[in-house]
C-alpha cells in the first residue's frame, strides 16, 4: 500500500508549547491539504530542542540554566493533562497517524523530571505508543532522564509497521535490532542531527533493515529564537544556522528517495510501499535468515521501570 510521508521540519515557537501546538497543527492541516497522511515531525519538537545546553559553560551559567529549565518545565508535555490532546483530535478528524517529539514531564512520580520522548498518534486519535529516549547525550542528560524500554516497540498504522528512535539512540546497535525483530516497516529518527554523516546512519539503517527510514530535524536559525528567550543575546546569533534540517526519506536496502531538505522551512514529501519493506529483506534479513541465534543471545527488558511501587 503507497502511503504519503509529509516529513516536517518547520520551526517551532521555543519554550512556548501552546504555540507550537499551534504550529504543529498548521503543518499538519497543510500536509494533509497535499495527500499526507503519516506525518513526521522532529525530536523534541513541543516545546524545542535544548539547543542551550551545548552553549552554556559546563558547571557554569547555573543560574541562567535554571532560569531556562523553569521555563522548560513550564511547558513540558503532561500526556496525563491531555496536553497533545489538540494534535490526538486532529489526527483523528484527518484520519493521520502523527509522529512527533516532545519534552514529556514525569507527573506520575516526581512532578519534575523531564524525558525526550517520541509519541505516535494513530489516526483514531490513540496514542499507539510512547517511547523515552534510552540515553541524553552529553549535556542532554541535565535535562532529561534515562527512558526504559516500555516504548521500545513497533506499531501497526495504515502506513505499515512504524517504531521510531530518537537521534543518536540510532547509533546504538542493540535498540536498532529490537525494532527490526519486530516486523519494521518504517524507522522513523526524530532528531537535532543533521549534516553528511547522519545522512550516512539513515542510508546505513535502511540497508541493514531493509525498511523505510525517515529522518528529519528542525530547520531552525537564530532568527526563529524569540526574543523574550533568557539571555538571548548572551548565546544566540540571529543570523546563524543552528540546526540545519536535512529531512530526509531513504528506500529500503538504501537509495534516498527524498531530500535532503538543506536549510529550508518547510514540508518534504515522499511516497512509501510498506511492502517493498519485506521484499528487500530476501537478501539480507538480519533478524530472520541472516541472524545466528545459535552463537548470538539478545533479550530486551520492556518492562516499565517505575522507581517505586506502592502497596495498599
Amino acid at each position: 500500500m503507497v502511503t504519503k510521508v509529509a516529513v516536517i521540519q518547520k520551526p517551532l515557537i521555543l519554550l512556548d508549547r501552546e504555540k507550537t501546538i499551534e504550529r504543529a497543527l498548521i503543518s499538519t492541516d497543510e500536509a494533509v491539504s497535499k495527500g499526507a497522511s503519516l506525518l513526521v515531525f522532529p525530536e523534541a519538537y513541543v516545546p524545542g530542542y535544548p539547543m542551550w545546553v551545548w552553549r552554556l559553560r559546563p558547571g557554569g551559567d547555573m543560574a541562567l540554566a535554571g532560569e531556562i529549565h523553569a521555563r522548560l518545565r513550564n511547558n513540558a508535555v503532561d500526556l496525563a493533562a491531555e496536553h497533545m490532546r489538540p494534535l490526538q483530535d486532529a489526527a483523528q478528524r484527518h484520519g493521520v497517524t502523527i509522529v512527533i517529539g516532545i519534552h514529556e514531564l514525569d507527573s506520575r512520580f516526581s512532578g519534575s523530571t523531564l524525558f525526550n520522548t517520541v509519541v505516535v498518534i494513530g489516526p483514531d486519535g490513540a496514542l499507539l505508543n510512547r517511547h523515552r529516549k534510552l540515553m541524553p547525550t552529553n549535556p542532554e542528560r541535565i535535562i532529561w532522564g534515562m527512558g526504559d524500554a516500555s516504548g521500545l516497540k513497533v506499531v501497526n498504522t495504515p502506513a505499515g509497521r512504524l517504531g521510531s528512535l530518537i537521534c543518536w539512540e540510532s547509533y546504538m546497535p542493540l535498540a536498532r535490532y529490537a525494532l527490526y525483530a519486530q516486523d519494521i516497516d518504517i524507522y522513523v529518527a526524530p532528531t537535532w542531527d543533521s549534516g553528511d554523516s547522519w545522512i550516512a546512519t539513515m542510508c546505513h539503517i535502511a540497508k541493514e533493515a531493509g525498511c523505510w527510514v525517515i529522518g528529519t530535524a528542525t530547520a531552525f536559525r537564530g532568527s526563529d529564537v524569540p526574543d523574550d528567550f533568557p539571555h538571548r543575546e548572551q548565546l544566540i546569533d540571529p543570523d546563524e544556522w543552528i540546526n540545519d534540517g536535512d529531512a530526509i526519506v531513504v528506500k529500503p536496502m538504501g537509495g534516498i528517495v527524498a531530500g535532503p531538505l538543506h536549510r529550508e522551512k518547510d514540508i518534504l514529501y515522499a511516497d512509501i510501499d510498506s511492502e517493498s519493506a519485506h521484499l528487500a529483506r530476501r537478501s539480507l534479513d538480519v533478524c530472520g535468515h541472516y541472524s545466528r541465534p545459535d552463537i548470538f543471545s539478545f533479550s530486551v527488558n520492556r518492562r516499565p521501570l517505575d522507581p517505586v511501587k506502592f502497596v495498599d
